[in-house]
């Protein structure tokens, strides 16, 4: 016969130091960030390609050899090269940010683009049409309006449309939870 305890009284919970400091943790924790990183200059990209290629090639070489003095140098110029490429790459590219909604929000979100007829017929729940533009704005931490964003889902290649509506979709499902093993 298995018998369980009964739970603890409710103050007694409420006095417990951990828990009183875990409580105040899970309160405090902001909803996930994700970021798409755009750069539309391709010699800047191929040249940080490059720069962390040599720079793990130079880094691997001088862990495998540590007496050569030589190796290290050119690892360590390596690396400065990678920073310098870093730099470059920072100052070319624009990163968004997306910040997923509150659960409530995103699923009102949902229900306040329901899909069409046809799109219902094929198993879709809500319109992406009015849906993506609205999300993206929504979601975004730099302020991209609804507006801006049916122009960039517009004018922007099929695959960059398709990330950067994906990146404002995708960080309303990440979960930062691990659940461990037992």
């Amino acid at each position: 016969m298995t018998t369980t305890a009964p739970p603890p009284p409710q103050n007694a919970v409420d006095r417990d130091p951990h828990w009183m400091a875990t409580r105040a943790r899970l309160a405090a924790r902001q909803r996930p960030i994700a970021t798409m990183t755009i750069c539309d200059d391709q010699s800047v990209k191929d040249a940080l390609a490059t720069a962390q290629y040599a720079a793990r090639r130079a880094k691997s070489a001088a862990d495998d050899n540590p007496g050569d003095k030589d190796l290290k140098k050119l690892a360590a110029a390596a690396e400065k090269e990678l920073e310098a490429a870093q730099k470059a790459f920072d100052e070319a590219a624009i990163v968004l940010r997306f910040q997923a909604l509150r659960r409530p929000d995103f699923e009102a979100l949902k229900k306040a683009h329901p899909a069409t007829e046809e799109q219902a017929e094929d198993g879709m729940a809500f319109n992406p049409e009015t849906l993506c533009p609205e999300l993206i704005a929504a979601a975004s931490l730099d302020g991209i309006t609804a507006e801006e964003a049916t122009e960039y889902l517009t004018e922007w290649s099929e695959g960059e449309a398709a990330q950067l509506f994906d990146t404002a979709w995708q960080v309303q499902g990440e979960t930062r939870a691990d659940l461990g093993k037992g």
